[in-house]
């Protein structure tokens, strides 16, 4: 089996130019040598009990269950072959921060597209339905969910011919998507969320209310996370190109830092009360990391069942 694993620093990373050979690289690297895949479970439901087994993994038994009977069961779970996935990638303006590369990735769009295409790559390894929206002010391009792995090369293309234009519009993306999907599905959310934060959550609650399973990944670029700027900065606005300030950044750093704890806090916390997965990441989050650490904790609640 190749050797992934010196594939994923994101130096390396970010020098291979395709992005279907990063996606590859990232999911097939973390895969590989473990006996059984952590990623099985994206569409996966819980079906019966049969009784323990040596040899079983013990990260199945139904411990409750012990508990009332004093005999070890295993879970069984079968896939649910309905549930499609939906990638919502966002190619808003704002996602071409920063406009002249540092710390390797080109900008956060380049990081949210490996993001994106690593899971789409993922889930047709499982055999899973996925599809693929890109959006800003308006839905660009949407591909049908499809577990046929020729359609991978389409999507990775059309992320491709779609770098990041005009303003985002959530309100409109997440009210359009509620109202395409007539069934239970997995939404996937890809985006820095800088819009209108209220509507965001309230078409993300619509969604979970509908009975879908929602995951919102936060992408920030570093400087939005820490400020590190010292010197006097012209600060210009990327879907308000009208808009530019002129300043001393240590007079704003404090504020600025307490706005965005805030705005990450707000987020998050309205995630967790609708029960959505809500995972933030730094463009200095090496990929493969931030996409294990997601599975982990998704197989640690299909455990809990």
């Amino acid at each position: 089996m190749a050797d992934y694993a010196k594939y994923l620093n994101p130096e390396t990373l970010t020098r291979i130019s395709r992005l279907e050979l990063r996606a590859k690289m990232i999911v097939e690297g973390f895969v590989a040598g473990m006996h059984r895949s952590p990623y099985q479970g994206f569409s996966v439901e819980f079906a019966s009990h049969r009784e323990y087994a040596p040899g079983d993994d013990i990260r199945h038994i139904d411990w409750r269950l012990f508990a009332r009977g004093d005999r070890l069961y295993i879970k069984q779970y079968e896939e649910e072959t309905n549930l499609g996935t939906h990638v919502l990638l966002d190619c808003s303006r704002s996602m071409a921060y920063p406009e002249h590369e540092h710390g390797g990735w080109r900008n956060k769009y380049d990081y949210a597209a490996t993001m994106a295409a690593s899971l789409i790559y993922l889930l047709m390894m499982q055999q899973d339905a996925c599809g693929l929206v890109l959006f800003d002010r308006a839905i660009r391009e949407q591909v049908p969910p499809t577990s046929r792995t020729v359609q991978l090369q389409t999507m990775i293309e059309r992320i491709e011919a779609n770098p990041p234009a005009e303003a985002t519009d959530m309100k409109m993306l997440l009210g359009q998507i509620a109202e395409q999907l007539r069934r239970r599905g997995l939404v996937v959310l890809i985006s820095d969320l800088l819009t209108d934060v209220e509507a965001t959550i309230a078409g993300l609650q619509r969604l979970r209310h509908a009975g879908h399973d929602v995951i919102v990944l936060h992408v920030l670029d570093h400087d939005e996370l820490t400020f590190p700027f010292s010197e006097n900065t012209l600060f210009e606005g990327l879907e308000r190109v009208d808009v530019q300030l002129l300043t001393d950044p240590q007079s704003l750093r404090a504020s600025y830092l307490r706005i965005v704890e805030n705005f990450i806090a707000r987020m998050r916390s309205a995630c967790v009360d609708s029960r959505i997965d809500y995972v933030l990441l730094s463009t200095h989050d090496p990929p493969d990391a931030a996409l294990s650490a997601y599975l982990a904790g998704r197989m640690h609640r299909m455990a809990k069942r």
